[in-house]
């Protein structure tokens, strides 16, 4: 009865073990030793290789003037005018009083022309130098006559042939500040009017004592 009921029984003999044992072979991935191996298994080293990662890249500026597009440079002619200043020249006249003045002919302003060789740099001056220059028309002097006349004090006793200053009447007349010996002298300079009785104009110039 006893064996006849071991056999018989679900939890006995060798089906059971059978059972069993397919039920512990397809748990098996869940045993200590299979969660060990799996553990070595994840540790090993990948044969792969590992992606490269971006790097950092320095700027690299162009050298000076590689890639630029060449200057330009243009070199023009230039003409310019300036005025000229004119001189006054002064001319002594007996025939003025002392202190008066007056304009024997007006000046006039003369012209120059300068030349310049003017180089540009993209639309930029850049340097500019003078090539030439030349007198397009001379300046004209301003001529004025100046005064020299002492006016004759009145009742004094003056030689008509002079005029300018008051040559006296004597046996004879020399200028002032000169060799001669007098007995009279004259501050000059003095116009010979008429005749020339004391020889004070020694050029010939119809002015004495200048």
């Amino acid at each position: 009865m006893a064996t006849g009921c071991g056999a018989g029984t679900p939890g006995g003999g060798s089906a059971w073990a059978d059972e069993v044992g397919s039920e512990q072979t397809s748990g098996g991935a869940d045993t200590p030793t299979a969660r060990a191996a799996s553990a070595t298994k994840s540790r090993r080293p990948s044969t792969k290789a590992p992606a490269a990662s971006p790097r950092a890249t320095a700027a690299v500026r162009p050298a000076a003037g590689a890639g630029s597009a060449t200057a330009s440079v243009t070199v023009r002619t230039e003409r310019v005018t300036k005025p000229v200043k004119y001189r006054t020249v002064t001319r002594k006249d007996p025939d003025l009083d002392k202190g008066e003045t007056r304009v024997l002919r007006e000046g006039v302003k003369g012209v120059l022309e300068l030349v310049f060789r003017v180089t540009y740099t993209d639309g930029v001056r850049s340097s500019r130098e003078l090539a030439s220059k030349r007198t397009v028309r001379a300046p004209v002097d301003r001529v004025v006559a100046v005064g020299t006349r002492v006016p004759q004090p009145e009742g004094a006793d003056c030689d008509p042939n002079y005029s300018g200053a008051c040559v006296p009447v004597d046996s004879d007349v020399d200028c002032a500040g000169g060799r001669g010996n007098g007995p009279s002298y004259v501050d000059g300079p003095v116009r010979v009017i008429g005749t020339d009785i004391y020889e004070l104009d020694r050029d010939g110039d119809g002015v004495g004592c200048d």
